[in-house]
């Protein structure tokens, strides 16, 4: 980023959504190995190189050792004063309640909140700038777009945060988002990790080049 688009970052805080059980995966998934390190890092490299303060990773099962896996990362990239582990009790519920609980962790006076899947480990950062800008422009909400398909992260202006506190069941964000509709301001990017995730073993190798 440069001077400018760092001043700009401030006020954002990230989720990383890291409690998923990984059934499809067959269990472990945030901790398989990808590109010499635990997935999740991927998730939780993209939400430290937005310059958010706090990133707030969510963990469900495998709390301890994603934890870990979380704090280590964090000191590796010079992010460990950011780090926010939080668990979510319910996280069973589904994606609802992890997103819950992030957001009860963020502190007051942001300005907007990303919200990163643990899974999605090959996020571009210059993405990031361009979603600031969309939503200091105005837009409630505003997402990738790759090919014409909304990608990942999204960055939720701070009024939205009552609607995300709010979140049930295993839709997340997304009910927020349809509920949205095209209010949701959709940025350009050439880079098809904003759509890549990891749902099984298979996945790992499959990684789309920018």
């Amino acid at each position: 980023m440069t001077g400018a688009e760092v001043e700009a970052s401030k006020g954002y805080a990230a989720i990383v959504l890291a409690a998923g059980a990984g059934r499809r995966f067959g269990g472990g998934k945030l901790l398989a190995p990808w590109r010499g390190a635990p997935l999740v890092q991927g998730a939780l490299g993209a939400a430290l190189a937005t310059l958010s303060d706090p990133v707030v990773v969510v963990t469900g099962t495998d709390a301890s050792t994603v934890g870990e896996a979380c704090r280590e990362a964090a000191r590796r990239l010079g992010g460990e004063g950011r780090l926010r582990l939080v668990h979510a009790a319910d996280h069973a519920e589904g994606m609802g309640a992890s997103l819950r609980t992030g957001v009860a962790a963020l502190p007051s006076g942001l300005r907007g909140v990303y919200v990163f899947l643990g899974d999605m480990p090959d996020i571009p950062t210059e993405v990031f700038a361009p979603l600031v800008a969309a939503v200091e422009a105005g837009a409630p909400a505003a997402a990738p777009d790759f090919g014409g398909r909304r990608g990942h992260p999204v960055l939720f202006s701070a009024a939205l945060l009552p609607d995300l506190a709010r979140a049930s069941g295993d839709a997340g964000a997304r009910e927020v988002l349809a509920r949205l509709g095209d209010r949701v301001a959709r940025v350009a990017c050439a880079h098809p990790g904003v759509l890549f995730d990891v749902d099984r073993p298979e996945d790992l190798g499959d990684a789309p080049r920018g």
